[in-house]
Parts: C-alpha cells; structure tokens; sequence
C-alpha cells in the first residue's frame, strides 16, 4: 500500500502555515497584532517543516513545492498591503515581489530540468553565490528571517511608532530593526538577481544542447522536457 504522503509530517505543517498566512491575510487591513502573530508563526514555521522533513525521512517533491510557494505568497500578499498603506513605494514593492516571485520560479524550473530534488540543491558546477547561500543553513535562515522582519516592521509602524520589541535588557523600537534589517532586504533582493540571471543562463545553455541534438524548438524534446514529460 503507497503510503499517504498528504498527511506526511511536514505537509501537514504546511498546511498549518498555508491556514495561518490565510489568517494573516484576512487581518492585514484592521488588526496589526492578529495579522503580525499569524504571519510571523507561519513565517518560522518555515525552518520547522524542513527538519522534521529530513528527521522522519519524509522529504517530498509536494513538501519542497508548497513550502516556496508559501512563502512566496506570504511576502506577495504583505508587499501588496503595503503598497495600500505606502503608496509613494508602491513601485518598489511591486518591482520586489515581482523579483521575488520570477525568480524563484524561474530558478525553480533551471534546477528541475537538470533533475535535482529541491531548488535548494547546487551542484559544484553551480553558481557559487547561490551555492554558499543555501549551503549555510545559518545565512540562509538570518537573510530570510532579516527579509521578513523588515517588511513586518513597516506594516506594524504604519498603524503605530509604539510598538516595543523584548530584548535582553530592556524593550526595543520597531524603528531600529527596520534601518537594521533594511541591508538585509536589499541583499536578498540581489540575491534574487542572481537567481534569476543564473537560471536564465541554465535555461539557454540546456536550449542550445536540445537544439544541437534537433529537439529544441516549441515542439522540442530533449531530455530537460523529457524529465518534465515524465511527471505529467
């Protein structure tokens, strides 16, 4: 018997994340507090899904897919909340998300073409910044965890300045994070450039050997769309 894996451990924190992002979804507009706590749960749930994936030996190709895509989502949604709340950036934020999301997929699909198991799996052959970036688990979780606070310190501080955060020793401003984490933004922003150009070039270099082999063209099938064709 094939074993359920919509109800492996992972997916069902993942659907956890999905319901809480939903949530977070629907505050947004009138309250800060529900809307930041659904979010940010959902958000660190993120670095949970993946350790009980590799811990139970339940590392699926759903699991992988679904936790990009929420947290693609997540960030689209929020980038578009604060277009209504700031309008003056709304152009920034459009450009950001529209980043974000076109290179992740793009990336995505460079990195399934060449067969490999998660978007997260560079080979040695790879371009060396996206391999550093996924092979340092502690960079990887601070450039997202810095991505995100910034952007959940601008929704907070539009409905209020008075927003303390606990730390060692007393309270901290919102402000404060959000200049702090504002280079970790920028960063992950050109860590998207590199995504996408990098895929972008695997792309064009998988095109010219189908096209050498005579498979490339819109009727093309060479062995990155033969991959593909195996699992429709």
């Amino acid at each position: 018997m094939a074993e359920n894996i919509y109800l492996f451990v992972p997916n069902i924190i993942g659907y956890v994340r999905i319901l809480l992002a939903l949530l977070s979804f629907w505050l947004m507009p009138h309250s800060p507090v529900g809307a930041i706590t659904c979010y940010g749960i959902s958000t660190l749930l993120d670095s949970v899904d993946g350790h009980a994936a590799r811990l139970l030996d339940q590392c699926t190709r759903l699991g992988a897919m679904m936790d990009m895509l929420t947290d693609r989502c997540s960030t689209f949604c929020l980038m578009f909340t604060l277009c209504i709340f700031y309008p003056s950036y709304a152009f920034i934020f459009q450009v950001s998300a529209a980043l974000d999301i076109a290179s992740h997929w793009l990336h995505l699909h460079s990195v399934t073409l060449q067969g490999a198991g998660s978007h997260k799996q560079i080979d040695q052959g790879g371009n060396s910044i996206l391999r550093y970036y996924y092979s340092n688990k502690a960079i990887l979780f601070l450039m997202c965890v810095g991505n995100e606070l910034f952007y959940m310190s601008l929704y907070v501080l539009y409905f209020t300045e008075g927003w303390m955060v606990p730390v060692v020793g007393g309270d901290l401003s919102l402000r404060p994070i959000l200049w702090a984490c504002l280079p970790v933004a920028v960063a992950k922003s050109g860590v998207n450039v590199v995504h996408l150009v990098s895929a972008a070039r695997t792309l064009v270099a998988i095109d010219h050997v189908e096209r050498a082999r005579g498979g490339g063209g819109c009727e093309g099938k060479g062995e990155g769309w033969r991959l593909w064709s195996v699992c429709q």
